[in-house]
């Protein structure tokens, strides 16, 4: 038994508490701190005031349980390593932030299966998540979709959320430019299999291609790394071919350490093209051609339009929205005139 004169022990506040100071229902509390607009102005001030004064602090776990809601968005990359998804989190990191969530950073190492396990295991601790580059079929997305709200990055399937940042266009623009070099050989060097964007830029780089009266082929598919760069160095150097187009920065700029030690010259000999502009690429020897991508502004679109669902949650038919954004060729010195002779050292 407490000792009158001695201090109780301490305990949390909790809703009651405020509710008792301030006089209201503690249901009209707990709307006042979890749904401030939907509470009297004057009311939720008296409230928010009271709680300052008696230093509530709120506990997450019980709120989630009755707003069903975490204020937690979970944003999954396919390797957390690569310099491309660093936009994509500083975007992603910064919108959240300043929307009052928090950023749950989980890396798939390039894995449906994980990609699927980690979302099934999270689910209850989440409010929604942004994939970004999934690696998951158009059907798994869909069904992933009907259970927690999704929106994709760099990744389309059928009533799904997407930003997709077009590569491809950017594609057809590298293709262009290598041909008013006179370039008529050109080789893609491929990304990882299941990547979406690896597909869709091969398509364009065949469809610009074609339109110009030429075929053109692909190596690979390689890991979209800088030491898989070396291989892929080797096997466009076997096709002979004049040009390439690279699946990302990564490969290119691996590319372009093989191909000096095995001296060929970058571009009299091969021109090289690369994808993302990540950092470094404008550093490596010789700065690397590629197509600038505004990857940040796409973690930002995807969490706004993963916000704007979750408010849209309650309504009978909530929009399905898709943003494209442009992107566009930086020509640097990795790319120059076709060689006279395709004789290769």
């Amino acid at each position: 038994m407490d000792n009158p004169g001695s201090p109780k022990r301490a305990r949390p506040v909790t809703i009651t508490d405020i509710a008792a100071l301030t006089g209201v229902a503690p249901s009209t509390v707990s709307r006042a701190l979890t749904r401030p607009g939907r509470v009297n102005p004057a009311t939720r001030e008296r409230i928010e005031a009271a709680a300052r004064e008696l230093n509530y602090v709120p506990n997450s776990q019980a709120r989630a349980l009755t707003s069903g809601r975490t204020r937690t968005v979970a944003v999954l990359v396919s390797g957390v390593t690569n310099p491309f998804y660093f936009g994509i989190i500083r975007g992603t990191q910064q919108e959240l932030k300043a929307a009052g969530y928090a950023h749950l950073l989980i890396d798939v190492e390039d894995s449906g299966e994980l990609e699927t396990q980690m979302l099934h295991r999270m689910r209850q601790s989440l409010d929604g998540a942004i994939l970004a580059a999934s690696r998951l079929s158009e059907r798994e997305l869909i069904g992933l979709a009907a259970e927690i709200p999704l929106v994709t990055v760099n990744r389309e399937a059928r009533g799904v959320p997407s930003v997709v940042i077009d590569t491809p266009a950017g594609i057809g623009q590298a293709v262009e430019h290598l041909i008013s070099l006179g370039h008529r050989d050109i080789v893609y060097v491929s990304g990882p299999e299941r990547s979406w964007p690896n597909e869709a830029r091969w398509h364009a780089m065949r469809a610009t291609a074609a339109g110009h009266g030429l075929q053109v082929r692909r190596v690979g598919p390689f890991p979209p790394e800088r030491p898989s760069g070396s291989a892929a160095a080797d096997a466009v150097v076997n096709t002979r071919a004049t040009a390439c187009i690279a699946f990302n920065d990564l490969l290119a700029i691996g590319m372009l350490t093989r191909l000096r030690d095995r001296g060929v010259r970058v571009p009299d000999d091969l021109s090289v093209v690369g994808c993302d502009d990540i950092f470094g690429a404008d550093f490596c020897h010789p700065p690397l051609t590629t197509l600038t991508a505004p990857i940040d502004q796409a973690g930002r679109v995807a969490v706004a339009m993963l916000l704007s669902r979750l408010t849209e949650r309650s309504a009978p038919h909530p929009l399905r929205r898709s943003v494209v954004l442009p992107t566009h060729l930086t020509i640097r010195q990795s790319t120059g005139p076709a060689p006279a002779g395709t004789d290769r050292p």
